[in-house]
């Protein structure tokens, strides 16, 4: 649960960003989007993403005692789903310009848009490639990839969603383009693309530091395992993090709203560990 002091905080980020980029809105509103924003980052920091609760909380302990009822609020959050992106975008240019990060870790994780019995019966996304197979856990799942990557402190800075069959080389590409010159991205060996780290490294000047395979031609020392091992333990506890936010099963009538969904928890947890 946020504490007062952390949802005030919050709220005047987000307001002030959209101040800064001079974001525009009927003037004629009793609720703001930075309100709304707020209600839904709340939501899916403080009560797994159900958005009535978090409704009757922010007007009963009167930080937006006007609060929209549950049908108008989720109207207007898909008015802000492209928003919310680029709020987070903005938030993490903070790590990688102000603060210089320059180590960066990338991984994925699975989350199923339904169980796999109800597979035929599935109206937000019908086709093979949202089927994919999860290695560490040995199991089949249908739904989205969320390609995460963070700071060696385990803050979110950038993600990506990718169908369940989709390789994770494949969204390494798209990755690289949001780190700067000079940074290095750790990864495992899922990850494993020669032609990119060679490209990466001569184009970029991005390191891919990603874990080699027994059988790979470039290995690494022992020296350089043990740095790899360490960098993605701390990525694993981020997706851990991110997963406790979740409710058993998330509700979602379009795939739209689902990813709203998904990156208001990415988001949610970025904050959360940015403000202190």
């Amino acid at each position: 649960m946020l504490c007062k002091d952390k949802i005030i905080s919050i709220f005047c980020l987000i307001d002030d960003i959209l101040q800064g980029i001079e974001h525009k809105e009927d003037k004629r509103r009793q609720v703001s989007d930075s309100e709304i924003i707020l209600t839904a980052i709340v939501s899916s920091t403080s009560f797994y993403g159900n958005h009535s609760s978090a409704i009757r909380f922010m007007k009963q302990y009167g930080f937006i005692p006007n609060m929209l009822d549950k049908s108008r609020f989720n109207r207007r959050i898909h008015k802000v789903g492209k928003l919310l992106c680029e709020l987070f975008e903005i938030v993490s240019s903070y790590f990688k310009s102000f603060c210089c990060e320059m180590q960066y870790i990338i991984d994925s994780f699975p989350v199923a848009i339904c169980n796999n019995m109800r597979i035929l019966n599935c109206k937000i996304v019908k086709d093979k490639k949202w089927r994919g197979y999860t290695a560490s856990m040995r199991n089949y799942f249908y739904g989205v990839k969320v390609q995460l990557v963070t700071t060696k402190d385990g803050i979110p800075i950038a993600f990506h969603f990718t169908p369940g069959k989709t390789a994770d080389a494949k969204a390494l590409g798209k990755i690289i383009n949001k780190l700067p010159a000079e940074a290095s991205i750790y990864g495992d060996s899922a990850y494993l693309d020669y032609g990119l780290e060679d490209f990466a490294r001569e184009q970029k000047c991005i390191f891919l530091k990603i874990q080699k395979k027994s059988n790979s031609k470039r290995i690494d020392t022992l020296e350089q395992k043990k740095e790899k091992l360490k960098m993605r333990k701390r990525i694993e506890t981020t997706i851990s993090d991110i997963k406790k936010l979740f409710p058993r099963t998330i509700h979602a009538v379009t795939l739209e709203g689902f990813l709203i969904k998904l990156t208001l928890f990415v988001f949610g947890l970025q904050l959360n560990k940015s403000i202190n």
